[in-house]
């Protein structure tokens, strides 16, 4: 069946919520941990059902924004999910209070109790209200930038068509697109500011009922974060503008030079070669094609999964009107499918949905079709990144059937890329502790914040006189900042990972693809620095170890540059 076929019926919540009290109860009150586990699994079937159901309606809503039937499902959703959660968290409180814990622990893992027992810190019944109006709030945001249709020469485009002009080779074309953007942008800065204004005192507000000072601790927590402490993440900031920035300030001036420009603004910056950025060839089903030859060629596993996706059509990966910004792979598990939802733009960006996100499907895939819990099937989001951004460097050998003569330019500029985000990554982190820790900043303070730790992280940027980013406004564009707080770190958590991963692909080929795939079948049974170390990169968190991340990809990326000359 095609994912479009998929049958969606919205849920009898209650009902719902009553069978995951009952199960609570009868895992309470159970004489022993076999009778416990049976009553867990219904509790993982009927997860697994809601899962899928609320997946297929939020897919169905961010393909078109405008189908008033999936709207009204999707805030069917944001008002519902929380009550479903706390029922859910019965279960949860019934298994870690368990008088048969340790045998609990040696049928499902500790590391799933771990979860279960986070998971019950991440909320409280008297947030529940809290907790939908601010998913209602985040709907209101996506809702806000899909409607952007942006007059640029002569037609009407999205936020995603108008990013492959950012990239043009004529520089006045490159400032024309951002000076469009920005003023888009700059029209609806009101809206912008209420809507997170009002999520930073709901979040905040939320953290305060539940004994929180702010909104950083909840954060942290409800990220899921196990096997690591926010002072390990503050010393992962430190090492990038340390150890990095000084890196991609070099990387920059090289950029520059070859590229000609002599007085660098914000709109030169992801300009990489005077005779313009290697772009996909060919239509969106060609470059369909050339990914499923891809997956067919790298290994018999990516070739079964590959297959699936494409029977399946689980993909929607053009950007139209109404579709909402971004890309994202979710999990629809009574299927065993995961789904890709990305909009194509003519750029590299298209081909990372080929890897990135296909990174993140391939791990749900594996996870999919092992015998563990549920919980363990995806570890935290952090190592999740590793899977989709480690993917990117693995299918390296493949970029010539996307970018034909331009492979060399292409490869250069992905791993520059990878180097350029850390400081970026880094910063948005930054910026939500500031803003959390100090929520009742005004827009122009968070504003001031924002350009302050530009000039920190991202020191060779200058923004000129653009609209929008000239006034610090540019954390705006940023999704993650309004719908997942805290979330974009993991990015970088993941990406110094997948650096020492091209690192060991430079080294030995098939030996990293087998890192990799022992990786991804762990799944979620190992927490984020045990999974580093386990695929034999030492502890993620020691002093040094972003530094020795970043450094071998930059050389390679110089020397690699001197051959294109």
């Amino acid at each position: 069946m095609k994912c479009t076929e998929l049958p969606y019926k919205r849920p009898d919540i209650a009902d719902i919520c009553r069978q995951y009290r009952e199960i609570a109860k009868a895992i309470s009150e159970a004489a022993d941990a076999s009778e416990q586990l049976e009553q867990y699994k219904k509790a993982e079937a009927l997860a697994r059902h809601t899962s899928t159901q609320s997946a297929l309606a939020t897919i169905r809503h961010t393909v078109d924004t405008r189908d008033k039937f999936y709207e009204e499902e999707n805030e069917f959703w944001d008002a519902n999910s929380p009550a479903l959660a706390d029922a859910n968290q019965a279960v949860a409180r019934a298994m870690v209070e368990s008088p048969f814990r340790a045998q609990l622990e040696e049928a499902l893992g500790a590391l799933t109790l771990e979860k279960m027992e986070l998971d019950i810190k991440s909320q409280a019944p008297e947030v529940l209200d809290l907790m939908a109006e601010e998913n209602a709030l985040a709907t209101e945001y996506q809702k806000l930038y899909a409607s952007a249709l942006i007059e640029f020469e002569g037609k009407k485009r999205t936020i995603s068509e108008l990013a492959a002009y950012k990239k043009h080779p004529d520089r006045a074309v490159r400032r024309a697109a951002y000076t469009a953007e920005g003023t888009w942008f700059d029209a609806h800065a009101a809206e912008f500011d209420e809507l997170y204004d009002k999520l930073v005192k709901n979040r905040t507000q939320q953290a305060r009922i539940m004994g929180y000072d702010n909104y950083v601790a909840l954060g942290a927590i409800r990220m899921g974060r196990i096997g690591y402490t926010l002072d390990d993440m503050a010393s992962v900031r430190a090492q990038i503008r340390r150890d990095v920035v000084p890196v991609v300030s070099h990387l920059k001036a090289m950029q520059h030079a070859r590229t000609g420009v002599a007085d660098p603004k914000l709109w030169d910056d992801v300009f990489q070669f005077p005779d313009g950025m290697a772009a996909p060839h060919g239509t969106p089903d060609e470059i369909m094609a050339a990914g499923k030859e891809m997956y067919h060629s790298l290994s018999p596993e990516t070739s079964e999964f590959i297959d699936e996706m494409f029977e399946a059509e689980c993909f929607d990966v053009l950007s139209k009107p109404g579709k909402a910004q971004g890309g994202y792979c979710t999990s629809l598990p009574e299927y065993k499918l995961p789904f890709i939802f990305s909009n194509f733009n003519g750029t590299a960006d298209d081909v990372d949905v080929l890897t990135h996100e296909a990174g993140h499907a391939f791990a749900d895939w594996i996870a999919a079709r092992k015998d563990i819990p549920e919980l363990l099937r995806n570890p935290g989001m952090e190592s999740c990144e590793i899977h989709s951004m480690s993917m990117e460097f693995l299918t390296s050998d493949y970029y010539h059937l996307f970018y034909g003569e331009d492979t060399a330019k292409a490869m250069i500029a992905h791993a520059a890329d990878s180097v350029y985000f850390l400081p970026y990554g880094s910063m948005v982190d930054e910026f939500q502790h500031i803003v959390y820790s100090n929520p009742d900043m005004t827009p122009a303070e968070r504003n001031a914040a924002w350009a302050k730790l530009e000039t920190e992280y991202r020191p060779w940027i200058d923004f000129g006189d653009l609209p929008f980013y000239g006034r610090g406004a540019g954390w705006q564009r940023q999704l993650h900042i309004y719908l997942y707080p805290f979330y974009y770190i993991d990015y970088c958590l993941a990406q110094v990972v997948a650096l020492r991963f091209f690192a060991a692909w430079l080294e030995d080929k098939d030996d990293a693809w087998q890192r990799y795939l022992a990786l991804v079948n762990k799944a979620g049974t190992l927490a984020y620095p045990q999974l580093v170390e386990a695929a034999g990169f030492g502890n993620p968190f020691a002093d040094g170890f972003i530094a020795a991340a970043a450094e071998p990809v930059s050389a390679w990326v110089e020397k690699e540059e001197k051959l294109l000359k």
